[in-house]
Order: structure tokens, then C-alpha cells, then sequence
């Protein structure tokens, strides 16, 4: 139960100084009286000002806060210099690693197993649901690269969850219903066709950070390619192109172990291990640049 000063602490900026002066007159309906506000009205009036509402609500001394998205409350506006938020990056990426390493290894005929149906589960939950968390999470401590890239790819693995959900959706029983098998491999190459498309902007975006970070999707957006082209140029039974498709999980397996391996940089410091892995960044990075030019002085 919050008390008086811990209310009057936080109601809106310049509310205490026009206590007595604007704010502080009410009139009656009948005769236009004004009053001032007794004591209690007035800790009552600023209490209800904390939660944006009652006659000290949208007292103003000239300031305007910033709206904050996480309440959406521009009245309970904190700023996030003093939060601690946890890095979450590897959380993300273990989730992107884990699904992707499983369906390539599927996409790669491993010990003849060919139905993807196993990813569904793991492209709902984890590669899915988890990932989009962390990208939200991305958000939050105002990294607009990772909150795009790990909220995309969760959305992804949604996606390619409901389109392959067994019995479901039944988006696949209708393709082939009424236009044929081959008409689903189309669609679904054009489907991983445009995140290729994506993955390219992505990389693009990735050559001025380190080898490990452009390395992972590099790899991804090779394994997308060869996976659309295995769905659009099929073989002489028509189906999936198999040496195509198999190249693409090879790719794909290639990008799970570099997403675990970015998500370990991520936790590894010295509070929590004898040693830290390299990620390399390039030298034409800023972080390149600056270590560089440590050595110079070093041996200067």
C-alpha cells in the first residue's frame, strides 16, 4: 500500500507549485464560487495524478516526457539508463540454432529421415515463440539490428510452423487439392526465396561488425537460396531437387553451429569462465579500427 510521500514523489512536473496558484480553484455548478482545495483534496488530486488522471493530471511546467512503449504511460515515463537488462542475443540465437540445426539435418536426408514434421514443435516453440521474445527483448535495450533480425526469423519459424503443421492449416492439402502438387513447391520456393531476399539485406548489414556475426549470415542466406532454388527448379519426377536441397542444409547446419557459437561469445566473460572465444572483427569495423590503434600506441 503506497503512502502519501511515496504518491506526491512521483505526480506531474509543477503540480506543487500551482497548488496555490491555478489549479488549485474549483467552481460550483450554480453560482461559479471558487474555493481552495483543502489539504486532503489535494493529496487525493496529486495521488490520481501519478496514474494520469483527476485535476492535477496534466499540470505542465513547459517539459514534455517521452512516451514509454513498456507501459505506455507517458505519466509513469522512466528512463532506462539505470535498468539492467540481461544481453538477449544468445537466447535468440540458441533458439534460431537449435530449430535450424534440426531441420537441416532433415533437409540433408540424415539416416533417410525426410518429414520435417519433428520442426513443427520446435518452430512453435523455440525457434519461434522464444526467438520473437528475445527480438522484443531487443527492443528494449535498443538495439534495432537484433530486434529486426531475431523478431523476423521468429516470425519465420511461426510461419513455417503453420504451413507445415500436419492436419492443421491444411495450407499444403489445398494447393495440392486444387492446383496440384507442384504448385505448393512453387509457392513454398517464392516463401524462401523472399527471406533470402531478407537475409541479403541483413548481410549487408553485418560488414562492419565481426567475421563470427557476418560468417552466420553469410551461411544462412546461402542456405535459403539453395533451398528456394531446390523448390522452383525441381528434378525429372518433379520434386524438391535433392543434391539442391541437401546443399542448402549443409548450409543451414554451417549457420546453427555459427549461431551457437555468436550466442557463446554472447555469454562468456570473466565472471563466468576461464576464457572468452574470438569473434574477429574487421578491420575497417570500429571496434577494428580502435583495437588497432591500441597496437600502434603499444608499440609506438
Amino acid at each position: 500500500m503506497a503512502t502519501n510521500t511515496e504518491h506526491t514523489g512521483n505526480h506531474a512536473p509543477g503540480a506543487e507549485k500551482m497548488y496555490h496558484e491555478d489549479t488549485s480553484t474549483n467552481s460550483t455548478a450554480n453560482g461559479g464560487i471558487h474555493r481552495q482545495m483543502t489539504h486532503e483534496e489535494h493529496q487525493t488530486a496529486l495521488a490520481a495524478s501519478r496514474f494520469g488522471y483527476g485535476p492535477l493530471a496534466h499540470v505542465s511546467s513547459g517539459a514534455r516526457l517521452p512516451a514509454f512503449g513498456g507501459e505506455f504511460q507517458p505519466g509513469l515515463y522512466k528512463g532506462v539508463e539505470n535498468r539492467k537488462f540481461a544481453n538477449p542475443a544468445p537466447l535468440g540465437l540458441s533458439a534460431f540454432a537449435l530449430t535450424t540445426f534440426v531441420l537441416s539435418l532433415i533437409n540433408m536426408r540424415t539416416r533417410s529421415v525426410a518429414e520435417p514434421n519433428l520442426v513443427v514443435g520446435l518452430a512453435f516453440g523455440y525457434g519461434g515463440l522464444v526467438q520473437l521474445l528475445a527480438g522484443m527483448w531487443e527492443m528494449a535495450v535498443g538495439n534495432t539490428f537484433g530486434a529486426t533480425a531475431l523478431s523476423s526469423y521468429g516470425g519465420f519459424w511461426l510461419s513455417f510452423a503453420i504451413i507445415l503443421t500436419p492436419g492443421g492449416f491444411q495450407i499444403e492439402e489445398a494447393y495440392v487439392s486444387q492446383q496440384g502438387e507442384l504448385a505448393f513447391f512453387d509457392a513454398f520456393g517464392f516463401f524462401l526465396m523472399g527471406w533470402f531476399i531478407f537475409t541479403t539485406i541483413l548481410l549487408i548489414a553485418t560488414l562492419r561488425s565481426t567475421v563470427a556475426f557476418f560468417f552466420l549470415f553469410f551461411t544462412l542466406d546461402l542456405a535459403f537460396l539453395l533451398l528456394g532454388i531446390g523448390y522452383l527448379h525441381r528434378n525429372d519426377a518433379g520434386m524438391p531437387n535433392p543434391p539442391v536441397i541437401k546443399a542448402g542444409g549443409f548450409f543451414g547446419l554451417l549457420a546453427a553451429f555459427t549461431a551457437w557459437y555468436n550466442a557463446l561469445a554472447g555469454m562468456l566473460d570473466d565472471s563466468n569462465s576461464f576464457f572468452v572465444i574470438p569473434v574477429a572483427h574487421f578491420p575497417w569495423s570500429v571496434k577494428g579500427k580502435e583495437l588497432r590503434q591500441k597496437g600502434e600506441k603499444g608499440t609506438a
